[in-house]
């Protein structure tokens, strides 16, 4: 394998490996709600609602911004603060000692998400080729952030049972880290379009 596939290999992963932490976490709170609202003292259904909702509502509302500041200040430093939005949020969602402190931290969840995952796929874009070579690059890429669903909905459930509802917080952090420190090295650095 030539340098430039394997650096081409290892970016596909870092971009796949982000979306799948962005996917995988609007399901992976689901299963551990009961226990969130138990330990946090949640008032009520509706106010517990407000996790999921939080992180959606923010993904959602700031996902245009995302890709225009990628288009403006450029795909990997967008890249870059929207997953170390996501990786900070995501400790101190971990560590939240009350509901308002929840709610917030996972509305700056999807914050981060908003950003990281426009300028993921840009970068996708202009790393392979136009053909074959990103034909596979986006099936790669689309049935990882598939599959954070699914493995969102099972890992919350494992990790709430037999770790601590905290830690489907904490799980995103060491995988951010990898992703920065993987980006740095193999994410191609570009200028703004403007």
């Amino acid at each position: 394998m030539t340098d430039k596939i394997r650096n081409k290999t290892i970016a596909l992963l870092v971009l796949a490996g982000a979306q799948f932490i962005v996917v995988l976490d609007a399901t992976i709170t689901n299963v551990a709600l009961p226990a969130l609202a138990s330990a946090l003292n949640f008032a009520d259904n509706a106010q517990l609602q407000w996790v999921v909702t939080a992180y959606t509502l923010l993904f959602g509302g700031f996902l245009l911004l995302g890709g225009r500041l990628s288009d403006l200040i450029g795909r990997r430093k967008v890249f870059l603060s929207g997953i170390g939005i996501f990786a900070i949020s995501s400790l101190f969602a971990g560590f939240a000692q009350n509901p308002e402190q929840m709610i917030i931290f996972r509305g700056l969840q999807g914050l981060g998400a908003a950003l990281l995952s426009p300028a993921a796929l840009s970068l996708l874009l202009t790393i392979f080729k136009e053909g074959k070579e990103r034909n596979q690059a986006m099936g790669v890429w689309s049935g990882v952030a598939a599959g954070g669903g699914a493995v969102g909905l099972l890992l919350g459930g494992i990790l709430t049972q037999y770790a601590s509802w905290r830690w489907i917080f904490f799980i995103n952090v060491p995988v951010s880290i990898i992703v920065i420190a993987l980006s740095m090295r193999f994410l191609p650095a570009d200028s703004a379009t403007k």
